[in-house]
């Protein structure tokens, strides 16, 4: 890891120290804000631990006595930095090509087995408040390091909390005694439920957007438009190529049999996700196509109405020039009606032509 990292230094504690002692003294582990929970759990219950050191000792030793599995600890970590994670490399035996992925992130949705654990990576996304020139679907990830007695999750983005998860797993013991994969499954199962929401809320938007395309002149914003199918393209992104590895999670030996129909359901949501995604893509398509014809139509219709006044207008205009030419024999220059008949002949050719495009629409 570097002349800069001893690897004597002892583990991270839950209690992050003060700013000004953050910095190491003698050979220890600055604590870390980026460290945010973790907890052994035993036999479906969740046992504090000082140390995570001390907690991965307690659960194999539970694990040992009882000749099996079940136990197994978990640690939270939110966007940490490279000599964490290298740490918790060494503690839980973890892959350096693996590591490397999570410190730097921004990877695609994948499933890969080093050894005897798994590393998936699931991307999160997000429905933020819609504003000009601004993001509609934040995206994030969420890196898992799935061992036989332990489970590392490592999250990017400010989204898609696991704070839930949790909370929902140490209120069920029936659920924590499924260990790590039932861990696994919990946080694909929200994160697949978070795509299903804005899935819907992406199909909310998209409603307004086409209502608004054959609504007032005003409301017709192609920028807006352009701007929805650029943000739904990024929610393919992030949904689209979790399918393959997460179809074939279940085929995998680390994962029990009885929870491989669990996770063929949270695939099923997601085939659902994606369908919806691509529906909506290509009704964002013809939508895009409605709202660019519609203009067009209406150029053409602003068009006709501003030539028609043209043509209007043109007609007294060219009248008044020919009798406005300094000739000295002209007809009707000299009598004394001349004047309010050239006057009545602009006005009724002016009718004339405002009736006739009137009928052909173009007014």
């Amino acid at each position: 890891m570097g002349a800069q990292h001893d690897r004597r230094k002892p583990p991270v504690t839950t209690t992050p120290a003060p700013a000004a002692e953050h910095a190491p003294v003698g050979g220890c582990v600055p604590p870390s804000d980026s460290l945010v929970d973790f907890a052994a759990y035993l036999a479906g219950a969740k046992v504090e631990a000082p140390t995570i050191e001390a907690a991965l000792s307690l659960v194999r030793a539970h694990n040992a006595g009882r000749g099996g599995g079940g136990a197994f600890v978990w640690v939270g970590l939110h966007e940490p930095e490279s000599p964490e994670v290298e740490w918790l490399a060494e503690v839980f035996g973890l892959h350096p090509l693996a590591v490397e992925d999570a410190v730097k992130a921004h990877q695609r949705p994948k499933v890969e087995r080093y050894g005897d654990s798994l590393f998936v990576v699931l991307k999160t996304v997000a429905f933020v408040e819609e504003e000009p020139d601004s993001e509609i679907v934040a995206t994030g990830e969420i890196m898992l390091f799935v061992g036989p007695d332990f489970v590392v999750t490592v999250r990017h983005g400010r989204h898609c909390p696991l704070s839930s998860v949790r909370e929902k797993l140490e209120d069920d013991p029936k659920l924590l005694g499924r260990g790590p994969a039932g861990v696994l499954h919990a946080i694909a199962d929200h994160v697949v439920d978070e795509y299903l929401s804005v899935a819907d809320q992406m199909q909310e938007a998209l409603e307004e957007v086409e209502a608004a395309v054959f609504a007032d002149v005003s409301s017709r914003d192609i920028g807006r438009i352009y701007h929805l199918k650029r943000e739904m393209i990024e929610m393919k992104r992030a949904v689209t190529p979790l399918v393959a590895p997460l179809g074939a999670l279940p085929q995998r030996r680390v994962i029990p049999p009885e929870m491989r129909d669990y996770f063929r359901d949270v695939g099923d949501h997601l085939s659902r996700v994606c369908e919806q995604v691509e529906s909506s893509n290509e009704l964002c398509n013809s939508v895009l196509q409605a709202a660019l014809a519609r203009s067009n139509a209406l150029a053409n219709e602003d068009m006709r109405r501003i030539s028609s006044w043209v043509a209007i207008m043109a007609a007294p205009t060219m009248i008044a020039g020919v009798y406005g030419m300094n000739f000295d024999f002209m007809p009707e220059t000299k009598w004394v009606f001349g004047y309010p008949m050239i006057v009545g002949l602009m006005l009724l050719t002016c009718t004339l032509l405002y009736r006739s495009f009137r009928r052909k629409g173009w007014m």
